[in-house]
């Protein structure tokens, strides 16, 4: 129950996020449903690549499909007047799409007996990988390259997990949550990891 409820907070999450970013972008409607798909299953796809799962199992996700396209048709007619309001947003639903989708691709790995290696490299490329090819399609730099602190929320899923920290359901939603708040709080607070410029200043 609990992966099937971080896989729909995941999806319709980051199948906003991507909409949204494709509509500041004025791609035309077909982009602005590429553009949230992507992000929605991205990262799955990557991550089913590199721990050995068969990327057409992403087809069985029908119902997830489904809640996706309806998240972007939500998006894509809610009135423009209070889509203005809704932009300022789209990084509060990254925020959820990461974190459901990190803890989400943890367990995946973990439930297959993956080591903790594997497990906290599904949970940045499942929580991270979909927001990735968003930000290249829409000729942005990605938000995981930058000094912002972003893929390091997605680590510590993984090693919670893959350490056993977490467990049950209730664990798992906190863990959730936390992962959220400290996503939101590093991009309003603007915590930067340490970073070097070999930029000549004048």
């Amino acid at each position: 129950m609990t992966w099937e409820v971080l896989s729909i907070i995941g999806t319709i999450a980051f199948a906003i996020s991507g909409a949204i970013i494709a509509m500041e972008e004025e791609y035309d409607i077909l982009g602005v449903y590429i553009l949230g798909i992507v992000t929605a299953f991205g990262g799955g796809a990557i991550r089913n690549l590199l721990i050995g799962v068969p990327v057409s199992a992403l087809w069985e996700q029908g119902m997830l499909f489904q809640i996706a396209l309806l998240s972007i048709t939500a998006v894509f007619l809610f009135p423009n007047n209070l889509l203005k309001h809704w932009r300022k947003w789209g990084n509060f639903f990254d925020a959820i799409g990461l974190s459901a989708f990190a803890i989400q691709g943890a367990l995946y790995a973990s439930e297959m007996n993956h080591p903790i290696s594997a497990i906290i490299v599904a949970a940045v490329l499942t929580g991270s990988g979909g927001g990735m090819i968003r930000d290249l399609l829409a000729g942005r730099k990605p938000l995981v390259l930058r000094s912002e602190i972003y893929a390091v929320w997605a680590v510590l899923c993984g090693a919670a997990i893959g350490l056993g920290i977490v467990n049950s359901a209730l664990e798992l939603y906190s863990l959730f949550v936390i992962t959220t708040a400290l996503r939101v709080l590093s991009y309003l607070y603007k915590w930067r990891l340490p970073n070097r410029s070999l930029r000549a200043h004048v």
